[in-house]
């Protein structure tokens, strides 16, 4: 375990349905030393969302202020829906003047993904996919692997995730490691919200979608230009869709090798990264270097903001 942190709480999508896994969550971590404030966001509620647009905004546009001391770590309360409608109202001038170059680890994924994807285009902020406060923290039984990983990554100044997962593909790539959920991320295709990422390894994740909706999205990034302009795609858990009689063998193994056959470049399998118990944490804009061979693949990460001390 690390040093003690102030971690401040931002719901800026779903609002929290089961109070007691919340609360449950905050114990833990005040157990561990930390302090943890804003524990009103887990109260709200705002039609499916966990307030209004304005106060979710604001959560994360009072980073921007200098009289305010910044927390160590902005931890995200939980997904769902509604970080899109966040987007237009951030400043994020402000955001990237107070935040670049601080030591501070702003983390969540799922929803969040639309903060990071805008974070970084708008601000060149970076961010971490990574645990969210319901459910990770508020989980039946913590995982120690989440844990362990969020940890490290999130207070060295690299770190190394290897995979032992068999793979059809092997590849040997660097570049800007970005991503997350495989939906919210294409939706803003076309958008100022979307990274102009040259060269970068692309990791995705999503869940409970039909196998054809997931090649249909990944249609929309590949007709956009958008993965031809990657060194790898590196594929999280992608779980929880229905098979129906009908598909005829028609499940995410064969929309992935169509894949590979579309793109061009590598796609890595098995990243444990997704709506999944053993959560890896990956920064968003960092520097990362692939190396894939038939018995698995190593993702050596460096140069993003960690906490000190």
């Amino acid at each position: 375990m690390t040093a003690h942190r102030a971690i401040e709480l931002i719901a800026p999508s779903g609002y929290v349905y089961d109070h007691a896994i919340a609360a449950r969550a905050v114990e833990r971590l005040r157990d561990q030393g930390h302090t943890v404030i804003n524990t009103e966001a887990m109260e709200r509620r705002s039609q499916r969302f966990a307030g209004t647009d304005a106060q979710r905004a604001a959560e994360l546009n009072r980073l921007a202020d200098p009289a305010r001391n910044l927390p160590d770590i902005v931890l995200a309360v939980r997904g769902g829906y509604g970080a899109v409608r966040l987007l237009h109202g951030l400043d994020y001038a402000g955001l990237r003047q107070r935040l670049t170059g601080q030591p501070i680890a702003i983390v969540g994924h799922s929803d969040f993904t639309a903060l990071q994807m805008a974070l970084y285009a708008r601000a060149g902020l970076m961010t971490f996919g990574g645990p969210m406060l319901v459910s990770d923290f508020g989980a039946p039984v913590v995982s120690a692997y989440t844990m362990e990983h969020f940890w490290q990554a999130i207070t060295r100044p690299s770190f190394t995730l290897q995979v032992n997962a068999p793979q059809v593909q092997q590849a040997s790539v660097s570049g800007t490691l970005w991503g997350g959920n495989l939906a919210v991320l294409a939706a803003l295709a076309g958008t100022p919200y979307m990274p102009q990422i040259r060269g970068g390894i692309l990791f995705l994740e999503d869940i409970n979608e039909l196998t054809f909706r997931l090649e249909r999205t990944l249609y929309q990034l590949h007709l956009c230009g958008i993965l031809a302009r990657q060194q790898a795609i590196v594929l999280g858990d992608l779980s929880g869709g229905k098979i129906y009689e009908s598909d005829n063998g028609y499940d995410v193994p064969a929309m992935v090798q169509h894949l590979r056959s579309l793109v061009g470049i590598p796609v890595i399998t098995g990243l444990p990264f997704g709506h999944i118990a053993d959560l890896a944490t990956l920064p968003f804009g960092a520097h990362a270097r692939l190396n894939a061979r038939a018995h698995g693949f190593t993702l050596e990460v460096s140069g993003y903001p960690h906490l000190r001390g």
